[in-house]
């Protein structure tokens, strides 16, 4: 064999292996993307979350982590604290 042939085989076996490892990072990434959204649908459907209060919760994570390890109590958000009193009065 030609070390031209060994070397266009080579080649199409790597490019396979990089489709294939391509194609099951986009459909992870896609079922990841509905998971997320059929959870955020749930929470504003069944318990009146928002969008706007959960991405407040995930930005707040990092400091409400650090109150929790450091032995302090976590601080409450506004948006948290507004759904936490509207689902007692209801």
């Amino acid at each position: 064999m030609s070390p031209e042939l060994i070397l266009a085989i080579a080649a199409l076996i790597l490019s396979w292996i990089i489709f294939t490892w391509l194609i099951k990072i986009v459909k992870t990434t896609f079922s990841t993307a509905i998971v997320v959204a059929a959870i955020v649908l749930i929470m504003q459907l069944f318990f009146g979350i928002g969008f706007d209060a959960i991405l407040e919760a995930i930005l707040n994570l990092p400091q409400t982590l650090q109150d929790i390890f450091s032995g302090g109590e976590p601080q409450r958000s506004s948006a948290f604290s507004t759904f936490l009193l509207s689902s007692i009065v209801r």
